[in-house]
């Protein structure tokens, strides 16, 4: 697989050509390309993870141009399968190795940039985080800076509205893996603040997960609430397995965070998403005057396809890295590239953010959603809102 991957290599080349090695030298030099190394699933169980965010990438670049400040982009696309990070590490060794690119972006899942973060800091080029969302990610690197979320930073607005919306019992079920435990133990802690009992935590394993065993545990034991986090992906074999074993006629309630109800699946999950709560910090519905012109604007490019909350870590990181590269006026050095993106605030498609320039981690609003039927599909309804949430560390 490793040696197929490495072979699966697609060039995303949207500038001027550089110039010859005749031209002169300055501006040669200005006209070097900007490389960007994207790693991210393109196959494998988390592919449409890989999918959004390219789509992103290459939307932001059709809208906002193929150079900043002198510098044609070209993006470098990776597969790296989504399960493997030795391969993930393999692909960034090559990128700033071989293809010499000035920044890592992507990064599907939080093993993934875990396993490329020495290798930025040892090349001292920027990783901007688009998908992986364990709070610990940029603590490996002082060079990663991350455009899309984390698990606790999204699931506490969730602890928090369960506790005022009389669920007094949950159980919590999370992918047994960083951001999942993450999510388990802020869930936790906020609902006994707030006066609730967890009656269990369960863990699922990551890969070819069965969920029947722990959903039969739930119904046992009978709690208000189930809380749940699987990676996007997962959340429709989730929702369908709830109401087929009969935990929703139960009486049981299922609370999530928004990579259940992934806005890329919400049609493969369809009747099964109805009236489950949730917590993110983007919905395709989000009704800002910016987010309908994305939707519309990312459908058009993307036939069939609705943007999802990676896809908006990826438009995101690609405006991050437009206005760092503006900034420093198409200088590539990492250190300066990573001044210029620090403290940087900008209005999303998703609201307001900003990147915290201690911590290198975003700052958004998070929102308390409900999935509705509305023009024969499934979308999550936003009703309630936490402003300038940080990542409360866990």
């Amino acid at each position: 697989m490793p040696d197929r991957i490495n072979h699966q290599r697609r060039h995303l080349l949207l500038g001027a050509a550089a110039l010859s090695a005749g031209a002169l030298p300055a501006f040669a030099r200005a006209a070097e390309p900007l490389k960007v190394g994207l790693i991210v699933p393109m196959s494998g169980p988390f592919a449409s993870t890989g999918r959004q965010i390219e789509a992103a990438v290459k939307l932001y670049m059709r809208q906002n141009g193929a150079s900043v400040a002198g510098r044609p982009i070209e993006i470098i696309l990776k597969d790296d399968g989504g399960v493997a990070p030795d391969v993930t590490k393999r692909l960034a060794q090559e990128l700033v190795s071989r293809d010499k690119v000035q920044v890592l972006a992507g990064f599907g899942l939080t093993p993934l940039a875990f396993a490329a973060a020495p290798v930025a800091t040892q090349a001292k080029v920027p990783m901007i985080v688009m998908a992986a969302a364990a709070s610990a990610v940029p603590q490996r690197s002082p060079y990663i800076v991350r455009t899309g979320f984390t698990l606790a930073q999204v699931t506490a607005p969730m602890a928090h509205w369960a506790s005022k919306n009389k669920i007094r019992t949950a159980v919590t079920l999370v992918s047994d893996y960083g951001p999942g435990l993450d999510a388990e133990k802020v869930f936790v802690k906020g609902l006994l603040e707030g006066g609730g009992k967890v009656a269990d935590s369960l863990r699922a394993p990551l890969r070819n997960p069965d969920y029947a065993p722990f959903l039969a545990r739930v119904r046992d034991l009978k709690p208000d609430a189930l809380f749940v986090f699987v990676p996007s992906g997962e959340g429709a074999a989730v929702l369908k397995q709830f109401t087929e074993r009969g935990l929703a006629a139960a009486g049981i309630r299922l609370i999530c965070t928004g990579d259940v109800l992934d806005d890329d699946l919400m049609a493969s999950i369809g009747q099964a998403a109805a009236g489950v709560v949730s917590s993110h910090h983007y919905s395709a519905a989000h009704p800002s005057a910016e987010n309908k012109a994305y939707v519309e604007a990312f459908g058009k490019a993307n036939p069939g396809m609705r943007p999802n909350f990676h896809s908006v870590g990826a438009y995101d990181g690609m405006h991050l890295l437009y206005q760092a590269l503006k900034q420093t006026n198409g200088d590539s050095d990492g250190d300066k590239l990573l001044a210029a993106m620090k403290g940087m605030a900008w209005t999303s498609v998703r609201g307001p953010v900003s990147i915290d320039a201690a911590t290198r981690d975003i700052v958004q609003t998070v929102y308390i959603r409900k999935a509705e039927a509305s023009a024969g599909s499934y979308f999550n309804i936003e009703f309630d809102q936490t402003d300038k949430v940080r990542d409360p560390g866990v």
